[in-house]
């Protein structure tokens, strides 16, 4: 497999540039997640590096072969790119089979050597090759458009919201179905979507994009305890912001003075905490419950402090709490804190 380089990438519709010198290095053999909202450039990144699109600029390159630039194009169907969308796209009038093969040679597809190994690859049982895809449940019908996409043996796989359009439960065990799939095939992967858990998930590295250019590229756990900017960091995961004023290796917020992670200098500044940072204490800051959501393992619960502001916390499901109960709140680790607007 190779490394693919994206380098200072743009692309534009009229007078909007929808992609904004945008650059991006994703090592062999590695899963890079591209996460952000609705309408923010990523599924315009991932159609330029497939070719679906030719860009206004920037270069585009798999190992040492450039496949967009000011010097070069190669047609989609050339750069051994593999792509997955969001519906997976099988041919109804197919057979499974007959879906994983498309695009072969027709040697190969007579062979028909390479389903099962490809259904097997993609967990599977080769028996729904003869099947037609409308007999198979959403998850099955995206572990055979990946089939497909690798059937080629592909350099990179692109894969554009691959599990949107399925339930909780089923996507949670499609995804990890993916995810075995691809570390087996050794490809480099490129998975564009705007879940936050998924990103964080099945990604090495994670690239969050707004308005057309990368706010913040890294590991997982750097993106989410580390985040580059306030927007970030309220974008991927949820977050409470506080005002605060800092001072030295302290910063005094509504919830007291906390120990923090950053550079910033001394005055005003705009704190986050995650809400699993916020525990129920026998002291610390008192206010009064407004909400409990409970959600199985946990519970988010949302207190109104002093000065009607508003924190949420993350505790154990067996905690006993109720709305109109008097706690009281400590956080624990390190805000991360930002310089004001």
């Amino acid at each position: 497999m190779v490394d693919l380089h994206v380098e200072e990438l743009t692309v534009a519709y009229g007078r909007s540039r929808i992609l904004d010198r945008v650059s991006l290095h994703v090592p062999s053999a590695t899963t890079t997640a591209i996460l952000g909202p609705s309408g923010c450039g990523k599924t315009t990144l991932l159609r330029a590096i497939a070719g679906f699109i030719r860009p206004d600029g920037g270069s585009v390159r798999l190992g040492e072969r450039d496949v967009a630039g000011p010097r070069a194009w190669v047609a989609p169907e050339r750069r051994q790119i593999g792509y997955v969308s969001q519906d997976g796209n099988l041919f109804p009038h197919l057979s499974v089979g007959a879906n994983v093969t498309f695009g072969l040679p027709r040697r190969q597809r007579r062979a028909g050597t390479r389903v099962p190994e490809l259904l097997e690859l993609v967990g599977l049982d080769p028996s729904l090759a003869t099947r037609s895809p409308a007999r198979l449940s959403g998850g099955q019908q995206q572990r055979v458009a990946l089939a497909r996409a690798l059937a080629r043996d592909p350099e990179v796989v692109l894969l554009d919201e691959p599990f949107s359009s399925l339930d909780v439960a089923l996507r949670a065990s499609t995804r990890q179905a993916v995810a075995d799939a691809l570390r087996a095939s050794g490809s480099t992967v490129v998975l564009v979507t705007h879940d936050q858990s998924e990103a964080l998930s099945f990604a090495s590295q994670v690239a969050v994009m707004s308005a057309g250019v990368f706010s913040h590229v890294g590991g997982p756990a750097d993106v989410y305890q580390r985040p580059a900017d306030l927007a970030t960091a309220t974008f991927v995961g949820d977050g409470v912001v506080l005002d605060g004023v800092l001072n030295g290796p302290r910063v005094t917020t509504a919830l007291g003075a906390l120990e923090h992670d950053g550079a910033v200098a001394d005055g005003p500044v705009s704190v986050l905490i995650r809400p699993e940072q916020v525990i129920l204490s026998a002291s610390g800051v008192g206010g009064v419950v407004e909400q409990v959501s409970f959600l199985g393992a946990d519970m988010l619960v949302v207190v109104r402090l002093p000065d009607d502001i508003v924190v949420r916390a993350r505790v154990a499901g067996t905690e006993v709490v109720a709305v109109g109960d008097a706690v009281r709140l400590q956080v624990t680790g390190r805000a991360r804190i930002f310089a004001p607007d």
